[in-house]
C-alpha cells in the first residue's frame, strides 16, 4: 500500500461478515457472499490521490473490479468501507506467487491464524513456505 498510496494510513484489521475470501477467474483475490463467511483484512484512511491510485490499480475503470461500501467490524465499532469485489464471478487458479505474497501480509497483520491457513490453501501447491521477510528475499 505504501508504494501506491503514500498518504494511506492503516487503522488497523477489521472483519466483514457474509463474505468469503476467493481468487477469481483472472487468478486474483476477491470475495464472494456467504452466509456465515468472514473476512479479515485491514481497513486503511486513504486521501483522494491514494483513491485514485487504488481506482487505477485495480482497473475500476476497465471493469475488472466493482467498488461498494460495506459494513466492517473493528474491534468493538462498526465502520464502513470501501471495497473492491471482482466484476467476473466464478473461482479461479492464483497466478504464481500470488498466494505467498497474500499469506505474508496475513501474517504481517496478525490475522487468525485458522484465516491464514485457509488463505493458504488456494495455493496450487499448498503453500507452506518461509515468509520471503524472514529469509532476506524482500527488505
Amino acid at each position: 500500500m505504501a508504494v501506491r498510496c503514500r498518504g494511506a494510513l492503516a487503522l488497523g484489521t477489521a472483519t466483514l461478515a457474509g463474505w468469503r475470501f476467493v481468487i477469481n477467474p483472472e487468478g486474483f483475490g476477491s470475495i464472494a457472499p456467504q452466509p456465515g463467511g468472514r473476512v479479515h483484512g485491514v481497513i486503511w484512511r486513504l486521501t483522494a490521490r491514494d483513491l485514485a491510485a487504488i481506482n487505477a490499480y485495480e482497473s475500476v475503470d476497465s471493469g475488472l473490479y466493482l467498488r461498494r461500501r460495506l459494513a466492517v467490524q473493528c474491534g468493538e465499532r462498526r465502520a464502513t468501507a470501501l471495497v473492491y469485489i471482482a466484476s467476473r464471478q466464478g473461482e479461479g487458479t492464483p497466478r504464481p506467487g500470488y498466494i505467498s505474497v497474500v499469506v505474508e501480509a496475513a501474517r504481517d497483520w496478525n490475522l487468525p491464524e485458522g484465516y491464514i491457513r485457509s488463505l493458504a490453501r488456494w495455493s496450487p501447491s499448498g503453500w507452506r513456505g518461509a515468509r520471503a521477510r524472514d529469509t532476506g528475499e524482500v527488505g
